[in-house]
């Protein structure tokens, strides 16, 4: 008997993509998820509405932005897309685009509100029903996930974004010495064969917006300056 093909590991890509941009605390609830859809769909409900609580109440928090810790999530959610800017300011104008927008969002809260109720049902930990819990399969729990997952990855992406320096000019590599002389310090010279590289380079050339994302976050938190002295930069090898 011949086998079908094997159906890859599920993986958050728009929640890992969070936790890349500083949303670390979610990161055993990602690898939780990820293999409770196979292993144990009830649990799957469960996570995905902790990981949308969980984007929520850190946005919230991080924008300065008072809440009630009791609110549920949809309420929560309807908060959170309030406060967040999802038109950019060129578009600022564009009526027609701003409507098309609220009209997604409000999807989005739809689709929130279906995880909870799908939680409520049939998550493997949630409480206060009586009697057994409709069984689920992984095509379910994956929905559920993936739900979550395009949310979650939403919602952070646009938060970081406006947190980044104004794109007041082009955003140019030499003009931050001292985030740069963190970052190879932190992670040291590249070498690939006999070629050594910056890593702050490499991430300035590979991924702008990762390299803006970690800028931002360097400049916010307050450190002593760092002064590159003849001692502490590396030297080029010889040839």
């Amino acid at each position: 008997m011949v086998d079908g093909p094997k159906i890859p590991p599920f993986v958050m890509h728009g929640a890992r993509g969070a936790i890349a941009s500083g949303l670390l605390h979610i990161e055993e609830q990602v690898k939780g998820i990820e293999r409770a859809v196979e292993e144990n769909p009830g649990l799957a409900f469960d996570l995905a509405k902790t990981l949308i609580e969980s984007a929520c109440r850190t946005i919230l928090t991080e924008r300065s932005i008072t809440f009630n810790p009791d609110e549920d999530l949809p309420r929560l959610f309807r908060i959170v897309t309030s406060h967040l800017p999802f038109l950019p300011a060129s578009a600022s104008r564009e009526t027609k685009v701003r409507r098309s927008l609220s009209q997604t969002i409000n999807g989005l809260h739809t689709a929130v509100q279906g995880v909870c109720e799908l939680r409520n049902a049939c998550g493997f930990a949630s409480h206060g029903v009586e009697g057994p819990r409709p069984a689920m399969e992984a095509v379910q729990a994956l929905l559920a996930a993936e739900t979550a997952d395009a949310i979650l990855g939403f919602l952070y992406r646009v938060h970081r974004q406006d947190r980044m320096p104004a794109p007041s000019q082009q955003l140019e590599y030499d003009d931050n010495p001292g985030f740069n002389d963190y970052v190879d310090e932190a992670h040291g010279t590249l070498r690939i064969l006999e070629v050594e590289f910056k890593p702050s380079e490499v991430l300035f050339r590979m991924d702008p917006e990762a390299y803006r994302v970690y800028l931002a976050e360097y400049e916010l938190e307050p450190r002593g300056d760092v002064v590159a002295t003849d001692e502490t930069k590396s030297t080029e090898e010889e040839p």
